[in-house]
Order: C-alpha cells, then sequence, then structure tokens
C-alpha cells in the first residue's frame, strides 16, 4: 500500500485493443494450461508427496453474500450521500432507512459522524425489502427508495438533513418481479440560463512560489427536465421496461412508461443497466442475463408546445413526455473459451455496468475532439474455502467503445452501377478494449471530476484513482507542481478497514463505508498529524496544500454542493496556523473572483446576493470556532457577526417585500408569528449597533490604540493590537462589505420603526372606535396578537441605547472618508487629474482598473485581518476625533457600557463564558430569541444538575418542539411548523442556516446529533 493511503493496484496489458467479433482469449487459454500441467502433489520421479497446501485468500461470509447482491441486480446501492449532506443507509434487514450526516460538535468544533435518525416508510411487504438509494442532484434533494419488487416512493429534505418529505409514495405500485429495477438514473439540472456546460477548476500550477489556477469547460449533456429546478427518475426493470417518473409543474408526480427490451424468457430478463445523458440523448447499456450487451439510446421530447406568446412561460406548460428507442449496438460481455476454466463460474457474472458518454478532449472549439462513449463493466472473483487452488481475489474490468463508421459495401455490389450521390449509412458497433485486471474486490465504481477520473473502491477499505481516457492509474506519487486532488499533497484515507459498500461525498474529499459487521464508518482524508505542525518550515508543501484545498472548495462553490468535509480537512491546519484560514480564502477570493470592494456601493442588493462572500466569510466562521462556551478567535468572531446581521437583512427584506406574484395570497407583515421573529431580529441588531458604539468609546480612551492612531510609523500595528484584545468592531466598520451589511440593517431598523408606529395607531384607533360604541365590552376585549407583536417592536425600536438614523449618518460620513482617502492616494489619479485640467473629459477615477484593483487588495486585506493601508491612518483619526467624539457626547456612553449584549454572544471573558454556560440559554438563529433549555426542564438556572460544562450534558426530554442545530457553527433554532402562509413563506428562506450550513434536527433529549 502506497503512503498517500490508495492503492497501486496491479494491472496487467493483455494486448492491443480487440474487436469483439475477434476477441481474444489467451488469458482462458493460459489458465487452462496451467491446470492442464503436471500435478503438484508428485516428485519427481511420480512418487506421492504430502505437500501444505498455504492458506487462500478467501473472502468473508458477508462480502461473498455482497457480491451475491451486486451480482443478481445492478440495483442494490444500500448507501449513498446527497448533495447537501445526508447519508441514507438502508438498515439492516431493508425496513427502514436511517439518516445520518457529518456535523461539527459545539463543545470544540471537531467533526464527527452524526447518530443515525431511523426512518420508516410504513407497511413493507414481507419478502420486499429496501434494496437501492438513488439521491436527485436538486438544492432541495429528493431521495429514490426502490424496493425488492421494483416499488418507488420519493422523498424530499428541503427543510432539515435527517427530516424528509413524500413527494411520491409507492402504495400504488404493484409488486411483481418482472418489474425489479435493475438500473436508475436522474436526470441533471438543466441551468437557468440554459448554459450546457460546467465550469471545472483545477489543476493548480505551480509558479515559482504562488501558484496560478486554470480552469476548464466541461459540456453538459441534455435530456433534462423542463423545470431548471427539477429532476426526472428513470428506471430500468428486469422486463426491460424504461420507467420516466417526473413532476409536473403544478408538482403532481406522474410517470411514462416505454419498452427498451422483449423480454420472453429468463435469459432474456435484464440483469444489470446503466443510463447518462450523452450529447441530447440517454444512452442506455442493458446486460442480459444470457449475457448480451445491448446498448440503446433514448430520446425524451416533454410535449411541450412552442408559443410565440411571451407572457405563457415554458414551465407553465403541461408536460406529456413521449420516449423514443432506438438500438445501437449489441455484443456478448462474456464469451467461453474452449475448454471452460476454474474461473468461468464466478468470472461470468457481472458485478457492476457503468456508462462513461462521450467527453470532450480539450477546450470547446467547433472542430474539437470528442473521445467516444465507454461501457465499462466488472466481474470479480473471490476464492472460496477448501478450494484446491491457492488463488487470490481480482477483479477484471471490461471496456467498450461506442464507435461510428460507415457500412462497408460488399466487393460484387461495389461492381454495380451506383449513383454517385447516394451514401452509405452510419452505423454503430461495440469495440473491445483492453481488459484490466485487479488483485482485488471491487465494490464500488465512482465517475468523478465531471466524468474525467474513475475511482475504484475496494473491499479492504481502499480506493483507486483512473484517468477516464486512459484507464491509467492516477495520483500515486506525491506532486506539487500540477495539483488536482488533495491526495498530490500528502492527504490519505485514514480508516482502511474491510467494507462491503462504499458511497463518496459531494467534495470526493471523503466516504462512507459500509462495513462488515453493519455499521456506517465515515472515512475523511487527512494529513498525517505530526506533520500539520511543522508546514512553516516548509512553504513550499504548505502552500501546496493550501492550493489543493482551494481547488476542492471552488468546485464545490461552483457546483453548490455541501463542503463541509473540506472544512473538516481544512481544520487542523487552522488550529495550528493561526493565518491559515485566511491565506485560504485569500486563494479563494483569487480563484472565484469575488467581489469584496463595495466602497462605491449606495445600495446593497448585490452585496447581500453574494454568495461567494458568504461561503469566505463562513470558512472563517467555522475555523474561528473552538466551541460553544469557548473564545472565537479574531476572524471567527468577525464572520459570525458579519454572517448574521447579512442574515437579519435577508429576512426583512423578505418580509416586506412580497413577491408581486403572490401579493394576493399572503402578506408576511399580517401575521403576528411574523412580526414576532422580525422583533427579535431587531432587537439584536439594536443590541449590536450599541455594542459597536461602546466598543469605539472604549478605544477613544485606550492610551494604546491613541498612541498608534497618532503614530505614523505604529499604525501598522493596528491590526496587531486589536487581535490581542479580539476587537472585531472597528473592523467590522473599516471593511466595505461589513460597513454595507450594516448600513442595510440601519435602513431596515428605520423601515421596522416607521412600521410598528403606523400599525399601532391604526389599532389603537380602531379599539378607541370600538370602546366608544361599546364601553361595556371593552374589558372584555383581548388585545389582538398582531397588536402585541407590533407593541413590542415598537418598544424596541424607541427605546435603543443608541439612534438608528444617527449611526447610519455616521456610517455614510466614514465611507465618504474612505472614499477621498482611495481618491487621494491609489496611483493613477494624478495622471486623471492632469488630464482633466489640460481639457480632456473627466473619467471617474472609481472606472479605472488600477484603481479597482488596488481598492479591491485593500478591502481584501481588513477582510482578511491585516492592517488598513497608511492612508487610513487620517481618515481613523478624523473618524474619532471628528464624529466619534461628537456622537459620544449626544448618548449616555455609562448606559452602553454597564448594557446587557448577551444576545450577540460576543464577550468571551471567561467570566461572561461561565455566566453563559451556567444559564443554559441558546439563542434561536431564527427569532433571536434566547431559548432557556434548563427552564424546559424545570431545573435552576443558576448551576447545571448534572455538574457538567459540556453541551452533550443537556437534555431536552419535555421539550414541546424539537431543535435544529447548524450542522456547521452549531446554532441552534426551534423546529416550527408554521400553519400560515406568510409565516410560511419568510421561513422557508431559513432553509439554511446564516452561514451557509445546513440544519439537522436533533434527538428528542440530545443537544448533539
Amino acid at each position: 500500500m502506497a503512503a498517500n493511503g490508495h492503492t497501486h493496484g496491479m494491472s496487467m496489458d493483455l494486448g492491443s485493443a480487440m474487436d469483439v467479433d475477434g476477441l481474444d482469449l489467451s488469458v482462458g487459454h493460459a489458465l487452462n494450461a496451467m491446470e492442464n500441467q503436471m500435478p503438484l502433489d508428485v516428485d519427481l520421479f511420480g512418487d506421492p508427496l504430502h505437500v501444505q497446501q498455504m492458506p487462500s485468500a478467501s473472502a468473508s461470509k458477508q462480502l461473498q453474500q455482497r457480491l451475491d447482491e451486486l451480482r443478481s441486480r445492478g440495483c442494490c446501492q444500500g448507501i449513498a450521500w446527497s448533495k447537501q449532506g445526508t447519508i441514507a443507509a438502508i438498515s439492516k434487514g431493508g425496513r427502514s432507512i436511517d439518516l445520518r450526516f457529518i456535523r461539527c460538535h459545539p463543545d470544540n468544533g471537531t467533526w464527527q459522524l452524526s447518530q443515525p435518525t431511523p426512518w420508516n416508510f410504513g407497511a413493507i411487504l414481507p419478502s420486499c425489502p429496501i434494496v437501492h438509494l438513488a439521491w436527485a442532484g436538486q438544492s432541495s434533494p429528493e431521495l429514490a427508495v426502490i424496493d425488492f419488487v421494483g416499488r418507488v416512493s420519493i422523498w424530499s429534505f428541503s427543510i432539515t438533513l435527517n427530516r424528509p418529505y413524500p413527494v411520491r409514495k409507492w402504495d400504488q405500485d404493484s409488486a411483481d418481479d418482472l418489474q425489479a429495477v435493475v438500473g436508475c438514473y436522474w436526470l441533471p439540472l438543466a441551468s437557468p440560463s440554459r448554459q450546457q456546460y460546467h465550469v471545472m477548476y483545477g489543476p493548480a500550477v505551480r509558479d515559482g512560489s504562488t501558484y496560478k489556477y486554470e480552469n476548464s469547460i466541461v459540456p453538459g449533456f441534455a435530456p433534462w427536465h423542463p423545470n431548471p429546478g427539477k429532476s426526472a427518475l428513470l428506471c430500468v426493470t428486469t422486463s426491460g421496461v424504461l420507467k420516466l417518473f417526473f413532476s409536473q409543474n403544478n408538482n403532481k408526480h406522474e410517470e411514462a412508461t416505454v419498452e427498451l427490451e422483449n423480454v420472453n424468457s429468463s435469459e432474456d430478463r435484464i440483469t444489470h443497466a446503466s443510463l447518462s445523458s450523452d450529447r441530447n440523448a440517454l444512452l442506455v447499456a442493458l446486460a442480459t442475463a444470457s449475457k448480451q450487451l445491448k446498448v440503446v439510446r433514448v430520446q425524451i421530447q416533454w410535449g411541450q408546445q412552442q408559443t410565440g406568446d411571451k407572457q405563457v412561460p415554458p414551465h407553465s406548460q403541461a408536460l406529456n413526455p413521449v420516449m423514443k428507442v432506438k438500438h445501437v449496438a449489441m455484443t456478448s460481455w462474456f464469451e467461453y473459451g474452449p475448454t471452460e476454466s476454474r474461473f468461468d463460474t464466478s468470472m461470468a457474472q457481472l458485478s457492476h455496468i457503468e456508462v462513461l458518454p462521450q467527453a470532450l478532449e480539450g477546450q470547446p472549439t467547433p472542430n474539437a475532439n470528442w473521445s467516444p462513449a465507454v461501457i465499462l463493466t466488472v466481474r470479480s472473483y473471490v476464492p472460496v474455502d477448501n478450494t484446491p487452488y491457492n488463488q487470490e481475489q481480482q477483479s477484471i474490468v471490461d471496456r467498450w467503445e461506442l464507435q461510428e463508421r460507415p457500412e462497408k459495401l460488399h466487393p460484387m455490389f461495389e461492381q454495380l452501377s451506383i449513383g454517385s450521390g447516394n451514401s452509405l449509412p452510419t452505423g454503430t458497433r461495440l469495440r473491445k478494449l483492453e481488459p484490466i485486471i485487479i488483485p482485488k474486490v471491487i465494490i464500488s465504481v465512482h465517475v468523478m471530476q465531471l466524468g474525467k477520473v474513475i475511482c475504484f473502491g475496494f473491499s479492504d477499505g481502499t480506493v483507486q484513482y483512473r484517468d477516464r481516457y486512459t484507464m491509467n492509474e492516477i495520483y500515486t506519487e506525491p506532486s506539487t507542481d500540477r495539483i488536482m486532488s488533495p491526495i498530490q499533497v500528502g492527504f490519505q484515507f485514514a480508516e482502511e478497514k474491510p467494507c462491503l459498500q462504499i458511497a463518496f461525498s459531494p467534495t470526493n474529499c471523503s466516504l462512507v463505508q459500509v462495513c462488515e459487521d453493519d455499521s456506517v464508518l465515515w472515512n475523511s482524508m487527512k494529513f498525517p498529524s505530526d506533520d500539520v505542525g511543522f508546514l512553516t518550515q516548509d512553504r513550499g508543501q504548505y502552500s501546496a496544500i493550501i492550493a489543493a484545498l482551494s481547488i476542492a472548495m471552488s468546485s464545490a462553490a461552483i457546483q453548490t454542493t455541501n463542503y463541509d468535509d473540506i472544512l473538516a480537512l481544512a481544520r487542523p491546519f487552522a488550529e495550528k496556523h493561526e493565518r491559515f484560514s485566511y491565506e485560504w480564502v485569500m486563494e479563494l477570493v483569487r480563484i472565484l473572483k469575488v467581489t469584496v470592494d463595495y466602497s462605491e456601493e449606495a445600495h446593497h442588493d448585490s452585496l447581500v446576493r453574494n454568495n461567494n462572500l458568504q461561503l469566505c466569510l463562513s470558512i472563517l466562521n467555522h475555523l474561528g470556532f473552538r466551541g460553544h462556551f469557548r473564545p472565537r478567535t479574531f476572524g471567527g468572531k468577525f464572520a459570525a457577526l458579519a454572517l448574521n446581521i447579512r442574515n437579519i437583512v435577508i429576512l426583512i427584506t423578505i418580509a416586506s417585500n412580497t413577491p408581486v406574484t403572490l401579493k394576493q395570497t399572503l402578506s408576511p407583515l399580517d401575521e403576528h408569528e411574523v412580526v414576532d421573529a422580525l422583533a427579535g431580529c431587531a432587537k439584536w441588531s439594536l443590541d449590536l449597533l450599541s455594542w459597536l458604539m461602546d466598543c469605539l468609546f472604549n478605544l477613544l480612551d485606550e492610551p494604546g490604540f491613541t498612541a498608534i492612531l497618532n503614530n505614523q510609523r505604529q499604525f501598522a500595528d493596528l491590526t496587531r493590537y486589536l487581535q490581542g484584545r479580539n476587537n472585531v468592531a472597528l473592523h467590522l466598520l473599516l471593511c466595505s462589505s461589513t460597513r454595507g451589511f450594516l448600513q442595510a440593517a440601519c435602513r431596515r431598523l428605520i423601515h421596522l420603526d416607521a412600521l410598528s408606529s403606523r400599525a399601532m395607531t391604526f389599532y389603537e384607533t380602531k379599539a378607541a372606535v370600538q370602546n366608544a360604541s361599546d364601553p361595556t365590552g371593552a374589558a372584555n376585549r383581548t388585545p389582538h396578537p398582531l397588536y402585541n407583536a407590533y407593541q413590542k417592536m415598537q418598544r424596541f425600536t424607541s427605546s435603543s441605547l443608541v439612534k438608528v438614523a444617527d449611526i447610519d449618518k455616521l456610517l455614510t460620513a466614514l465611507s465618504q472618508e474612505i472614499r477621498q482617502a482611495y481618491q487621494n492616494s491609489l496611483p493613477g489619479i494624478s495622471v486623471q487629474a492632469r488630464q482633466s485640467n489640460a481639457g480632456a473629459q473627466q473619467q471617474n477615477p472609481a472606472n479605472d482598473p488600477a484603481v479597482k484593483r488596488a481598492q479591491m487588495h485593500c478591502e481584501l486585506s481588513m477582510l482578511l485581518a491585516t492592517a488598513p493601508p497608511p492612508s487610513f491612518q487620517a481618515v481613523l483619526l478624523n473618524f474619532f476625533n471628528k464624529y466619534v467624539r461628537a456622537y459620544r457626547a449626544q448618548t449616555d456612553p455609562a448606559r452602553l457600557f454597564f448594557a446587557d449584549y448577551s444576545l450577540l454572544e460576543v464577550e468571551d471573558d471567561e467570566t461572561s463564558l461561565r455566566r453563559r454556560r451556567a444559564s443554559r440559554r441558546y439563542l434561536d438563529a431564527f427569532t433571536r430569541w434566547e431559548l432557556d433549555a434548563a427552564g424546559r426542564l424545570g431545573q435552576q438556572t443558576n448551576g447545571s444538575a448534572s455538574g457538567s460544562d459540556s453541551a452533550e450534558a443537556i437534555t431536552l426530554d419535555n421539550f414541546d418542539t424539537q431543535w435544529r442545530r447548524c450542522v456547521r457553527c452549531a446554532a441552534v433554532m426551534e423546529n416550527v411548523y408554521p400553519q400560515r402562509p406568510g409565516f410560511t413563506f419568510v421561513l422557508g428562506q431559513q432553509r439554511k442556516c446564516a452561514c451557509g450550513g445546513s440544519w439537522g434536527l436533533l434527538h428528542k433529549g440530545a443537544m448533539v446529533s
């Protein structure tokens, strides 16, 4: 086994490529010849010898049973990992599924596999267990659950990772063995812009001491569902029927079928099938019990009429799909030799079949070369006990290229007179390539990197990567010159344990295994722990690791997949190296071209919609998290506050701006649950603004800070000084992105204040009219719940320690000072000034590309906790001496100093942490109200009954509602089930945590998943 954790599988080259018609049978001949040689139990003179047989490498009973399953049907994947992070596994016995996910532990931030959440499907037929699981690729992923007789149910995981909702039930499906599914496939998602290609990042190419990041274009093939947000499931049955399960545009699930093969006998039945999108059609490979390999091409026509009316969008039309079948090619996937060898019994059974569609070689051009589609099959052999032969386990990978070539005309017909305008039709054949023999048992075939890499998973827990075009093994040696995978820079899968099934994560940086004892093991790539702390002595290796993680994270970002296991890879480095998280984010900004400069932005729509900026903040937030009751790092605290204020801005905006198409059906601000939540968000935001002002006032009185501010030479030490005190307030104001979040929050708070005032006036006027008309009933009238909610909001906005309008003016003044500093200090401005003075048309300096790059560099540096540019010294001097002092004179600094900022969870001294730990209070990430765990348990709030400070020791047995917990940042919120449309609409925007992490539903009686 190689040091990098994957297997150097032995491959045997069995000759050049072969046509099916002339299949080389040298392997079988050689094996039979060995059998016919002199027995080994006689000596040279023919006398018998007592030779002790070497123990055979026989497979375990569990592995033999698993191989029998793989050989009997093509659909028997018992564990699968969704694009958003849910790990579904069939339970022992096949009566239910277990739902898991990886999650960050709230005590210390380490990543672990969660406890299973069993999910039952109601009545399961006695002899029809669940046999197959398959995930779709939507943002709200759907899971197809298939049982032994081919009944299909589909479940959506739209809110939490471990709580599904039924989309299609299998109650109406017939229990017929002929409907058993042998192959299934989810259609890829259509791009909203109909761009039929994908961007793939990598490799990272070393350029001196840094890296350049290349990218390539990979075509995306139809067919896909006409609605860009939906997919459709295709299933091939053993009787040769192709079923299409699709969702109508009214979300009703329907089914369409077509016959692929006419199955009249058991020999004709299909045992394995694989499907793939290939140049606007489906390519279907079928393997039959009679050892035939057939290839079929299927066109899907969705039945939508082409209308010239632009007011009728295509996704509003009813779907009536029709599938058209064309048989392409046929051959045999196995042929016997003249005499049977001892391998024939087991090696004549397929365990896997995979269709690899056509692949583009190089960049897309009008005359680009395409690699033909390939059909790949796997046959495995395991020795049995008491065998007279000492044979090792092995797998044979067979491949056929799907080639198109003109039909040849027989020479007799060539002599006939044929018109020059006639052309012969093009035929398609399966061209056999040389097989690959690997001395291990393949239990998994996984296609990654958009079809460019094939990964084989073996029964001993190891994996092997091969190039899709050449099938040569890759990632076998360390390489820091061209990096495409973390394996090339020293990462390795640490847990190599015998297993029966393997499923890779969406990022391919970790996997889960079903072990022989039916346990589920999470196996993540790891860097040798002894080497992590010494990387600063090897900057080349250090930069290579950052480049590898950057490639992996960029690919996850562009494909909008869950990337939590990449954070798990990076966490040990962040714990050992203070600047690691910042240097990693800097590379991501380079690759993804993340916009971080909003110094010229007057509106904040593009800032709030910047998902890549949220990704960068989420990385800083997680890597700065050390535990719920432990101090955060400077970057972690900065990112946590930025993400939370961004989320509040989004919630207030959504609640206040109902889409035009929904205004007649819902009005969120007329529902008290929504107003209650917004009141909590307003209270949290006002506390944040008050805390920021208190921090600025304290800095104004600190001699160390004022000394740095007044000394040009010491100004470079400003950030180091603030980091030593873990004070992020000034950085939140200096960075244009976070300053923009704060300004957006101020304007929404002003809006909520005005809204609550109008609502209070309305309800008070209404009550006065009712009391005047019916004075006797006034005492019996209870205030309207919506009135109470707006009253609460009005109380918060009117009693704030700071005036929001004044804070907005303060931030606006600082923004103007910073813009002026950029214009006065950045290169190129003086040239433009001279041109304008000479009479040339004046150009806005902010539009100069050099100025843009310089401003972006300054903003990125401040975002990543480095010192502000020297020109900011004058800005800060003026800001503190003029604006901050003037504002302090208008407020009561003592009230700000003694105020309670516990909702913000920013006070990280030991006393504050101990107080928070003892209170057992948690902040609801949605409503911003405190959740009192101890109160619901009926315990005292001044101590821990269990005597433990661990979050895991707190139980929730008596809770009326369950809690959700973010798997990435450990934030919590109540798992509410809204009944009203407005609250449902607003809560639907909270399907992700503020950090972008997914929610996991906590079990009853637990605070940790």
